[in-house]
């Protein structure tokens, strides 16, 4: 069972397929867009030891000329260091405008290996094969590629689309469930911003997502990347709608920086964050109480925290004051109505609205 759906962006428009095994027809499926015969596969030494081979030889056999390079796993080092090894090794090897990359991992490779295509000799063509669920959903769709920088998440990059997307759902079985639950949050992201259908089945389906039922698992990830793919194409570079897709991130990231990148995987804290946003979005009269305690529940149920981890609030307010949808230091909050719908809002008297929030716990109310 393969599905396929295209990101309308005219001629920048590309596919994005997704099924069980489809990795293996990689190599024919670059042939069909005329991708650059010389490709270096951008990976991690953990994703390298597991589809390194199998990616490789579907490109050997069908006559690519490939170079394997991997950058050092985890978040911490998805850093301007880390994307200068990239540039030396592809700079040695003499890749120019007429060679591609393949970002072959998570959404640390995704970014990076992203961004060293958008910038190296000013563009040359990527693809992803994006190997976690939260890649498959997330980061791995619409373009976004990043580093981070010591003062804050993503904050150096650029918006630049890859040629295609390869979503292959067996490699979700190679996942602990820990990594599976934090892919889970994006997925649920989706429903409370855009479709209260598709949130209702997630609260349906949620065990045999858990367990990871291949049909459910397709079904999840075609709609979760159809939701962003018309996003994307209604708003390549964020410049209106598609800041509601960082539903969760503004108090997420705040979260991972103060933890230290790695102590919460990106899902779980857009998990707590989405539960902050919820509570603002309760204070601000745009849900209701049992609206947020049933996507509580949901978030809870597929293993996922919803507590924020006790840190100053003075420390929640100077990161969430960096985030990039702050104007004129005003913080402009993605904001749930109800479940299915969303608005962005600015956030007025933040310490006093983010103090109560942070006062209740997961079975409070308001």
């Amino acid at each position: 069972m393969t599905e396929t759906l295209t990101v309308p962006l005219g001629e920048r428009s590309y596919p994005i397929i997704i099924g069980a095994g489809v990795i293996e027809s990689l190599g024919s499926e670059l042939q069909q867009i005329n991708f650059p015969k010389k490709i270096a596969i951008i990976s991690n030494p953990t994703v390298d030891a597991l589809y390194g081979d199998t990616v490789s030889s579907a490109l050997l056999k069908c006559g690519y000329e490939i170079l394997r390079y991997n950058v050092p796993d985890g978040e911490e080092f998805k850093s301007i260091e880390s994307l200068c090894g990239i540039f030396d090794v592809l700079i040695q090897n003499k890749f120019d405008r007429g060679c591609g990359i393949i970002a072959l991992g998570g959404g640390v490779v995704g970014d990076m290996a992203g961004f060293a295509a958008a910038t190296l000799l000013r563009g040359i063509p990527y693809a992803q094969v994006p190997t976690t669920l939260l890649s498959q959903v997330d980061s791995s769709v619409g373009g976004k590629t990043a580093v981070n920088h010591p003062l804050g998440k993503n904050l150096i990059g650029a918006f630049y689309q890859p040629e295609i997307v390869m979503i292959d759902i067996l490699s979700l079985k190679t996942l602990d469930a820990r990594e599976v639950s934090a892919g889970l949050a994006e997925v649920v992201k989706y429903g409370i911003m855009f479709d209260y259908d598709f949130f209702c089945w997630l609260e349906d389906n949620r065990d045999k997502l858990k367990s990871q039922d291949s049909g459910s698992l397709i079904f999840a990830i075609k709609t979760a990347c159809q939701l962003k793919a018309d996003i994307v194409a209604q708003d390549e570079k964020e410049g209106s709608v598609r800041s509601l897709l960082n539903y969760g991130h503004t108090f997420g990231h705040a979260v991972e920086k103060l933890a230290g990148y790695g102590q919460y995987k990106h899902g779980e804290a857009v998990s707590i964050g989405m539960v902050v946003a919820a509570r603002l979005s309760q204070l601000a009269g745009l849900c209701t109480n049992d609206e947020v305690q049933r996507i509580i529940n949901l978030l809870r149920d597929l293993n996922l925290p919803v507590i924020p981890p006790s840190y100053p609030l003075d420390d929640y307010i100077e990161l969430m004051q960096r985030d990039k949808k702050v104007r004129g230091g005003q913080l402009t909050m993605v904001l749930n109505v109800g479940i299915g719908r969303a608005q962005m809002k600015i956030v007025n008297d933040l310490p006093n609205q983010l103090e109560k929030v942070l006062s209740i716990n997961e079975k409070g109310t308001l």
